[in-house]
């Protein structure tokens, strides 16, 4: 079994779920059994989950609006 700094070194390969399957397994046995690598796994995967979003492009709701009443003119257009 894996220790905690091999844990935690391989920490975002696994929540990428980059691992090969022995890895992989040897991560799951060392995530069942520490409650510190549990949690240090919880808060990447929050913190990935955050930069996912944050790199969403927003549109600015003046511009959507814009952009739904463009797209019913056209609508309205071509019936």
């Amino acid at each position: 079994m894996i220790n905690c700094t091999d844990a935690v070194q391989r920490l975002w390969d696994y929540v990428e779920k980059d691992l090969d399957s022995q890895e992989q397994a040897s991560m799951e046995d060392h995530l069942a059994l520490c409650r510190r690598c549990c949690g240090e796994v919880e808060f990447a995967e929050e913190i990935r989950d955050l930069m996912k979003e944050a790199s969403k492009p927003r549109i600015p709701d003046e511009v959507s609006e814009r952009l739904s009443e463009y797209l019913d003119d056209l609508e309205g257009s071509a019936s």
